[in-house]
């Protein structure tokens, strides 16, 4: 049994996030993963928006990845997790995990690679002792913890003896 939880933020699903297919569209997750859950998991490790305002530095995504597992519509309770899973001296590698909240299936990942950047400069720079001790911190609960079957992965279509499979 884990002796901390991972970060979670929670959000409900808004009318205007919901599709001709009457479910969230698929902009709308990363929305939800973006405006939700990596601003308050930056917040909760101190690199978040007051941190920018004071240092002028900053995260930038280089990349992410949506996995869309299960539908959610209108009025659906969402818990979003978030777990660090690497860093180094200017990335952090993580992924957030979208629950329904009442019936508690897996709905959507978000994987992450973001790199700290000197708004002065506009260039990468290095996270501080004190930062990477609080993210050496957040490692350690989240490895208490796995990550989805398919995290880190590349996307890509599998083709069988050089035709398509479908």
């Amino acid at each position: 049994m884990p002796d901390a939880e991972l970060f979670t933020t929670f959000t409900e699903v808004k009318p205007e996030w919901i599709d001709y297919n009457g479910h969230m569209n698929m902009g709308y997750y990363l929305v939800a993963f973006d405006h939700i859950a990596t601003d308050e998991f930056y917040d909760s490790m101190n690199i978040g928006t007051v941190h920018k305002q004071a240092l002028g530095k900053t995260t930038f995504t280089l990349g992410a990845n949506i996995d869309f597992i299960r539908e959610v519509i209108e009025g659906d309770k969402l818990r979003l997790t978030s777990q660090l899973v690497e860093y180094d001296r200017k990335r952090l590698h993580y992924i957030h995990c979208m629950y329904h909240a009442e019936e508690g299936y897996l709905a959507a990942t978000n994987e992450c690679l973001g790199m700290y950047i000197d708004l002065g400069t506009r260039r990468s720079t290095n996270f501080t002792d004190e930062q990477m001790a609080r993210f050496q911190q957040e490692l350690e609960r989240g490895q208490q913890f796995s990550v989805p079957e398919k995290f880190a992965r590349k996307l890509g279509i599998r083709r069988r003896h050089g035709g398509y499979n479908l």
